[in-house]
């Protein structure tokens, strides 16, 4: 059957479950929180991100789809580009708009060609990529997808970026403490440390889910999260409604930790969570109190993790100090198409040179793991 490509710019309009039979159970693919972003204004408006999600079909069957945006600026997407459009510009180049296909302000791999088939996904790339070579943007890319889909990105004449994140993975661990005796004496050490400074100032955690969450909760949470950005003198990229829509959308899979001192709530962190997996990202607090944020956004999401035997944390990018806390080094990757000939060579051969630093920075990153070796050390 012949299959047409459309570019949708209200995923309202596209009946829900149609997409999440093809996104999967990953919470930050589905309809609920890409339409989440668009209804709340996160996205769209003159945010910088205009929603053109990829889709193919089949008559009136939807085979296949990708988010995809249309990007005024590189914010928000935790794989840099920016020296790439300043290079452009001093060129008296245009970089911008470009075409992005990522989950907005959140940097969670996972699966980017959604489709009913290895065909399906294969022609929705081939179509999507003849579409944007024709138009009259300088560029496309791909955040975070998975190594499959990489390699069929490849395969389609786009260049590879690889990237580093740290992600917590659970053997089966009993309880917290388990845990802590996999890890060297020296992490144990520290741990212990941390956790003892922010149970000795009098702080308390509790975890709500679900219908726990009301009104005042996500009020709090929102004012935790604002706070963060304020201390660093910038806005955040989320709004408040953007989190009671997602919250009223997909209340089985939200979880806030609220951190309390003498019955008065003093931080908050924001999780999402699936059957397999406890994804954090959004926290703030109200005081600065040492260690603190260690504790709520990644000892509080391993136990939480452990306690409902989900097989890994996912804490965010960045960040070498997560290793030191029982996070590991996870390889991720991106996918980039150049048009201009000049740059696409200068891009490709950066690439080639950045794959090899971040290799050796994978080796060593592997030396320094915080686990036991086999004699016990």
């Amino acid at each position: 059957m012949t299959s047409e490509l459309r570019f949708i710019t209200r995923l309202a309009d596209l009946r829900a479950t149609a997409w999440d039979e093809l996104a999967g159970a990953q919470p930050c693919l589905s309809h609920a929180y890409l339409s989440s972003l668009e209804e709340s204004g996160a996205v769209g408006g003159d945010s910088g991100w205009s929603p053109h999600h990829a889709t193919l079909w089949e008559g009136e069957t939807l085979v296949a789809a990708m988010p995809l945006y249309e990007k005024q600026h590189s914010w928000g997407e935790y794989v840099f580009d920016w020296a790439w459009a300043q290079a452009y510009e001093q060129h008296g180049l245009t970089y911008y708009p470009k075409w992005l296909s990522a989950i907005p302000f959140t940097p969670v791999p996972g699966r980017r060609v959604l489709g009913a088939s290895p065909m399906h996904r294969q022609n929705l790339v081939a179509a999507l990529m003849q579409s944007i070579q024709s138009g009259g943007h300088e560029s496309f890319h791909v955040l975070f997808p998975t190594r499959e889909e990489a390699a069929l990105l490849a395969g389609a004449g786009m260049m590879i970026r690889e990237g580093v994140q740290f992600h917590w993975k659970n053997p089966g661990y009993d309880d917290f403490q388990g845990f802590l005796e996999s890890l060297t004496r020296e992490k144990r050490k520290k741990i212990r440390q941390e956790r003892r400074k922010v149970r000795d100032a009098g702080i308390e955690f509790i975890w709500f889910s679900g219908d726990q969450i009301g009104e005042d909760l996500l009020d709090f949470f929102y004012q935790c999260y604002a706070t963060t950005y304020a201390i660093r003198r910038s806005m955040p990229y989320l709004n408040k409604d953007f989190f009671a829509r997602l919250h009223a959308s997909m209340p089985d899979q939200t979880r806030l930790v609220v951190a309390h001192r003498g019955g008065t709530a003093i931080a908050c962190a924001w999780f999402l969570q699936d059957d397999e997996a406890l994804y954090g990202r959004y926290w703030g607090a109200m005081e600065d109190v040492s260690c603190l944020h260690f504790e709520t956004c990644y000892y509080q999401a391993i136990e939480h993790a452990i306690r409902h035997g989900l097989k890994r944390f996912e804490g965010g990018a960045q960040g070498e100090h997560k290793l030191s806390r029982g996070l590991l080094s996870t390889p991720t990757c991106s996918a980039h198409w150049i048009r201009e000939p000049r740059f696409a060579n200068a891009i490709d051969d950066f690439l080639r040179r950045e794959r090899h630093g971040v290799s050796l920075y994978l080796d060593e990153l592997n030396e320094r793991q915080p686990f036991r070796h086999s004699d016990g050390q």
